[in-house]
């Protein structure tokens, strides 16, 4: 017999059985009344046939838990009616750990090939951690299950567990819940009128059922910590609740959570407070994006009734001021703000030497919960030749005194449009190189379109499909070569940008001596809580991911915070539902949800509105009339599934929908809202008009039509 016969014989087996199961009816005698009325009769053939009795049952609980047929519970508690709880919980332990190994191996034979032939590389991940982890995996869903008992049994039939480890590990993972159903058991059968319902023994055994889940997952959490915690030596007690790493974004609010709620908490931070956002990143961009601006507004005197405008400016004033802004900004985020607020701070290197204990400064600092805050650094990609020129990233950009004259900026992103057009702006003469086929590739080609011509119509070279390969040096002239569908395109330069990415902070401070497993992705891997492999220990911000914005880290920060210091009362799964972000290019693009192409690309229904912003009162008495509002709904509701806004002030305008779409609010609700005239926020309800006006009722609409004429006489 081939292979192909023995999967069709199979299959049709599994049918015919099926069928007959259901055909002859023979469900009825698996539920609770039909045991009740047989009860006796099963005892006196019990009684009197005790083997026979306990085979039968035996391989009936085994055919019906092999072919996923309903019933193995009430099955279950006849057992532990007929047979007695010891013999009940050996029988059901065997025969249902039999049962669904053989459902395992039916699936195994007849679909893991096709699926992994199919989907191999899709299941690649999930391949690896079955492998890695499946046995503990297994266990958690058999002690608590997550899915129904049968899925379990189909689902890992199709990944590489071996056959053996999903036996045992069943074998174990299912008794005490086993335990748990055979006591009820024993208690029906005890059952002899409605007054006994409430018997203590009875009462006891449901207790036991409700609060099962509840011990199961306290000792999956126990399990899980020995396993992590094994061959460290907690300390007997603790200097501080919680430590935190890093005191950018994510370190900052985690310790200002924690000291908000009377921990005790320490900071440690090897550089400067604020982290990347305050010193290299968000604050000075934003200053230096605010004054090219301001260059950008006298370019258009005409637009605002001026014959002309000139700004006179000299570049190292215009550096000179983003330090003065991080000066200002800096006492928020300061050592002397911090320690008011109850932080310990420290400034030096941190390693972590043990799951409870930081060295910095050749002192050990020991807590029962460590937080990693790390962020991340610019990346650098391996161009040849890269090294031998000073080439500029977000850390050392703020350094510039001179204008950088020809500019190459490396990178299509957030960051390398922001700066792209901020340094061209500011006098020079810049170059935007990106490798993908357009800049800003996370939002719709039409926004990429739309940002790539107005950085055009300034006066910038932008570059798409090109790929830097090497740096060289001709005559004192530093060239960038790229290429261009196997071609190579010299680009000349005096300066270069690079801002491709950022790469996680992961090393340097004892994760690997640790054992901190590491994502794929190059981030710390976290669960949904946030928390490392160790379960005391978690990670937030750039260095976890998935997302690198100042905003989620904070956001992180808050559920890190609390499930570190009160996770065993109470724990929280992080929340990434709604996660809005904005590139400050003029105009602005900010963005919630999904965009028209990841919609499409997920096969998810919509319905787009889009609002010109060119329409729109403000926007034409401040002439900043371009732009839109574009809103994705679901088919017929105006449930919001994304926005997107292109225009002045765009970040500030996306608030109202991520308020809306955390919150459930729809466009009716937005259209609902008064807001201000005039201002740029009306583009918000003119977009929920526009959507309303697609959905008016047509036909209620024709009759109050008539209802109004008639009204006329």
């Amino acid at each position: 017999m081939t292979s192909r016969t023995a999967k069709i014989f199979l299959i049709a087996t599994i049918i015919v059985l099926i069928v007959a199961f259901f055909a002859f009816d023979l469900h009825r005698f698996l539920t609770l009344e039909s045991l009740k009325d047989r009860q006796q009769a099963f005892a006196d053939f019990y009684s009197a046939n005790r083997i026979l009795t306990i085979a039968i049952y035996f391989i009936l609980y085994v055919v019906v838990t092999a072919l996923s047929l309903p019933g193995a519970a009430v099955m279950t508690l006849a057992g532990g009616a007929l047979l007695g709880f010891w013999v009940a919980l050996v029988a059901v332990s065997f025969a249902s750990t039999i049962g669904a190994t053989l459902a395992f191996l039916a699936s195994r034979f007849v679909l893991r090939d096709w699926v992994q032939s199919k989907f191999g590389d899709k299941l690649k991940a999930i391949n690896e951690g079955v492998e890695k982890e499946g046995a503990f995996y297994l266990f958690t869903l058999r002690l608590v299950p997550l899915f129904p008992f049968f899925v379990i049994n189909l689902v890992m039939g199709l990944t590489p567990m071996r056959a053996l480890a999903y036996y045992w590990v069943s074998q174990i993972g299912m008794l005490p819940g086993t335990a748990v159903y055979v006591n009820a058991g024993t208690q029906l059968g005890q059952l002899e009128s409605a007054s006994g319902i409430l018997s203590p023994g009875i009462i006891f055994s449901f207790v036991l059922l409700g609060l099962f889940p509840l011990f199961a997952k306290r000792i999956i959490d126990i399990v899980k910590r020995r396993k992590a915690f094994s061959g460290w030596d907690m300390p007997a007690r603790f200097d501080y609740n919680l430590i935190a790493i890093g005191a950018g974004s994510g370190g900052l609010v985690s310790a200002y959570i924690a000291a908000a709620v009377k921990a005790k908490v320490a900071l440690i931070e090897k550089d400067k407070m604020g982290g990347d956002c305050l010193n290299t990143g968000c604050v000075p961009s934003k200053a230096l994006i605010r004054s090219a601006k301001m260059v950008s507004y006298a370019r258009r005197a005409g637009d605002f009734g001026f014959k002309s405008g000139q700004v006179d400016f000299d570049f190292a004033e215009v550096m000179e001021r983003v330090q003065r802004v991080i000066e200002k900004v800096e006492p928020h985020d300061s050592v002397e703000r911090y320690t008011q607020l109850g932080v310990e701070c420290f400034t030096g290197t941190a390693k972590i030497v043990s799951p409870w204990a930081v060295e910095v400064n050749g002192e050990t600092l020991t807590a029962k919960n460590i937080i990693i805050a790390t962020g991340a650094r610019p990346l650098v990609p391996p161009i040849k030749g890269i090294e031998a020129v000073d080439y500029l990233t977000s850390d050392n950009l703020w350094q510039l005194r001179q204008n950088p004259g020809r500019l190459i900026v490396l990178g299509g992103g957030p960051i390398g449009s922001e700066m792209t057009q901020a340094m061209a702006r500011l006098g020079a003469d810049v170059t935007q190189i990106e490798m993908l086929p357009r800049i800003m590739s996370r939002e719709d080609p039409e926004v990429s379109s739309y940002i790539q011509e107005r950085f055009e119509a300034e006066g910038i070279k932008v570059l798409t499909g090109h790929t830097a390969r090497q740096v060289i040096v001709e005559d004192d002239e530093k060239i960038l070569l790229c290429d261009v569908q196997g071609e190579l395109v010299r680009v000349p330069f005096d300066q270069i940008l690079i801002a491709v990415g950022r790469r996680p902070n992961v090393t340097g401070f004892g994760l690997e001596e640790l054992g901190v497993k590491i994502s794929d992705r190059g981030t710390v891997a976290v669960d949904p809580l946030l928390r490392t492999n160790f379960p005391n220990i978690f990670a937030v911000g750039d260095v976890a991911g998935p997302y690198q914005f100042t905003h989620t880290a904070s956001h992180m920060a808050w559920y890190a915070a609390v499930n570190a210091l009160f996770g065993s009362l109470k724990s929280f799964k992080v929340d990434y539902s709604v996660i809005p972000w904005a590139t400050f290019t003029d105009p602005e693009v900010a963005r919630v949800g999904l965009s028209e192409e990841e919609a499409k690309a997920a096969g998810t229904a919509y319905e787009v509105t889009r609002y010109g912003i060119d329409d729109l009162d403000r926007a034409i008495a401040d002439s900043e009339d371009h732009g839109w509002v574009k809103v994705l709904t679901r088919p017929g509701s105006d449930k919001l599934l994304g926005v997107t806004i292109v225009g002045s002030h765009a970040g500030d305008l996306l608030a109202e929908y991520v308020l809306a779409m955390k919150h459930g609010l729809g466009l009716n609700k937005v259209l609902g809202t008064i807001h201000t005239y005039p201002t740029m926020s009306e583009a918000n309800k003119a977009a929920a008009g526009e959507w309303k006006k697609a959905h008016a009722p047509e036909k209620l609409l024709d009759w109050v039509e008539k209802f109004h004429r008639w009204r006329r006489g």
